[in-house]
């Protein structure tokens, strides 16, 4: 290939790696079927590159950036804007910073365009001009989905483009006060060589198109991982030169992880993540990352016919219909942020009919229910080995805290005897492997927020009052510290005669089965194997009992 002309190379989707001929697997990252061609154009002799800010790295110090002493930084007018939906304000760390670029992703469906569109309508109307930019849908789609939402602010503008140097172009006619780009994976940038003459605009962009500075000529299609690395540099650059906030949608992969490359994520100031059940009104916005405030703030939201509805007490709408007295039914008291919040825990253990037990969770890690699973086997001695074992927080929210160890615990063993938890009593702690309930944080938060929905009864880590430490409890709420499983669960378990569990009833057991003590009963004594010293009732072929004089049966 002649110098100075244009070459193909085949970039790796994933790493970046590049390759002179195809591969169906990446020596870097090991990917399969990640490479696409690109075409690159070499790189003029003294082309300047451009910097984060927008001016050139080959630029004298008359015409870049220079250094400033840090107390001589003036920040009065560098405010955060306030967000009206004070769910999203919350997430964004009180309020949108000005230059700031922020990614919102989620599962397709699952309301990312639905919740910025109405951020952007809320914006308009205290801000100035918004500018909401669709790459996916023409505006007359964004009109009826804004009607059905019953928003039409005068000061919202509507645009529908795919090529970013004419969005950079609009920006710059209507200087918008913010911007969303819906998705960054549908845009692109154009080269176009830039002329002599061609006017150089306040946000450092030509108006003829890509100024050839600052990079190679873009030939890669809509969404490979040069035009998203690219794009998103470009709008990084115009937020930070401007001043002007930027929300870009990022799609996702199958495995749930944000499509593109890598370094989207770390160009930018915030990362939210929209997520829940696409069958679940419940949806809930966090921040996976925020240069400007707490990673730890979470956002609740209901889908309804009229949008994205702001939930105040989210801990009211997770509880409001649970049954009271159900077996497997506890309340966990997690944290989000700030935030105390009361979930259900349920749990189902039934018996397994295959060779190997199913372990299933919904809402907690799948690692953390094996774990409490084995510590209930060797601790307490419930036999799950001959159970499926299900768990599920209730509203489709995640639990990250180990905080809601004993909820997930008892709930199961409540489950496997169906005996009832007491449905005015909170569980708090994580377990260790040595059955110990361990200490939590904010546990005074947990149970004042407990109090205000109605429940009077608490399980804790013993350890939290150890040392004299008092515990500040609201009146007339009563609280238990437990130091084992065993004593958590003779303080939760509603003591009932008869509670111990008759396996699957009078003719549905195996032969040969017999019915676990419960755990507040004293065990039977057993061999050097295992095996019950008591005598057990004679049954048949079926399993139905042959002495009819035993009242149990």
């Amino acid at each position: 290939m002649a110098k100075g002309q244009a070459k193909l190379v085949y970039v790796c989707q994933k790493c970046e790696f590049e390759s002179l001929k195809w591969m169906g697997k990446c020596p870097e990252c090991t990917a399969y079927n990640s490479f696409t061609e690109v075409v690159k154009a070499p790189q003029r002799a003294g082309s300047p590159r451009p910097s984060a800010n927008g001016t050139s790295t080959g630029a004298t110090a008359q015409g870049g950036n220079r250094p400033k002493s840090i107390t001589k930084i003036e920040t009065e007018n560098f405010k955060r804007l306030t967000v009206p939906i004070g769910e999203f304000d919350r997430v964004m760390g009180g309020g949108i910073v000005p230059g700031s670029l922020t990614l919102i992703s989620g599962d397709p469906g699952i309301g990312k365009s639905t919740l910025l569109l109405q951020v952007t309508a809320a914006m308009a109307e205290t801000l100035g001009i918004v500018l909401y930019v669709s790459a996916e849908e023409s505006v007359n789609q964004i009109k009826l989905r804004a009607e059905r939402l019953g928003l039409a602010p005068e000061r919202l503008y509507l645009l529908s483009e795919t090529n970013l140097n004419l969005i950079l172009e609009h920006i710059q006619q209507l200087r918008p006060s913010l911007v969303v780009i819906d998705s960054i994976q549908t845009v692109y940038l154009a080269h176009k060589e830039r002329n002599p003459g061609d006017e150089e605009l306040s946000y450092g962009f030509s108006t003829s198109g890509w100024d050839e500075g600052l990079g190679p000529e873009m030939t890669a299609a809509a969404g490979s991982i040069t035009q998203v690395r690219e794009c998103a540099a470009t709008l990084m650059r115009l937020a930070k030169k401007q001043g002007v906030p930027i929300f870009i949608v990022g799609h996702v992969t199958k495995e749930g992880n944000i499509a593109g490359p890598r370094v989207l994520e770390h160009m930018v100031d915030a990362v939210l993540y929209l997520e829940g059940d696409r069958f679940h009104q419940y949806r809930l916005l966090r921040g996976v990352k925020n240069r400007f405030g707490s990673t730890n703030e979470v956002g609740v939201f209901e889908m309804r016919g009229e949008g994205m509805v702001e939930v105040s007490n989210p801990s009211q709408a997770f509880l409001a219909e649970r049954i009271d007295g159900a077996p497997g039914s506890g309340i966990a008291v997690t944290m989000e942020g700030t935030r105390p919040i009361l979930v259900e825990v349920q749990a189902l253990c039934s018996q397994c009919y295959t060779g190997v037990p199913r372990r299933t969770a919904n809402g907690v890690d799948m690692n953390r229910l094996l774990l409490l699973t084995a510590v209930l086997s060797k601790r307490l001695g419930l036999p799950l080995g001959n159970q499926d074992v299900y768990v599920n927080v209730v509203g489709g929210l995640k639990i990250g805290e180990p905080a809601a160890d004993l909820s997930v615990a008892i709930a199961m063993v409540s489950s496997f005897y169906e005996a009832e938890i007491d449905p005015k009593t909170v569980l708090i702690g994580e377990i260790g492997l040595s059955g110990e309930i361990r200490m939590v944080s904010q546990l005074e938060r947990r149970l004042a927020e407990a109090a205000k929905l109605g429940f009077s009864r608490a399980v804790y880590p013993k350890s939290a009052t150890a040392n004299g430490r008092p515990l500040s409890l609201p009146p007339g709420f009563t609280a238990q510290g437990a130091a084992t499983l065993q004593e958590a669960l003779e303080y939760a378990l509603v003591k009932k005669e008869g509670t111990h569990r008759k396996a699957l009833g009078r003719k549905g057991r195996s032969q040969g089965q017999t019915n676990p003590p419960h755990p507040s009963e004293p065990r039977p004594e057993v061999d050097e194997f295992g095996n019950d010293l008591e005598p057990r009732p004679e049954v048949d072929e079926f399993g139905n009992d042959l002495d009819p004089t035993n009242e149990e049966y």
